[in-house]
């Protein structure tokens, strides 16, 4: 019985960990000066130095 309130316990405190964690992740992406830093995908596209024009052009080709 001891063991499994511990493990709830445990499991609990690691949900609220995550959740917080999830938060803060969430709010650093919708940060726009970070955003370069934390997303790669801009850079593997090759399209992170292009107008919006040239963007749609990419996108549309």
């Amino acid at each position: 019985m001891f063991f499994v309130k511990r493990f709830e316990q445990i499991l609990i405190k690691l949900i609220i960990i995550q959740f917080i964690m999830l938060i803060a992740a969430q709010l650093f992406l919708r940060h726009s000066e970070l955003k370069p830093y934390l997303s790669k995908a801009v850079q593997y596209e090759g399209v992170g130095n292009m107008s919006i024009s040239e963007w749609v052009e990419t996108i549309s080709r």
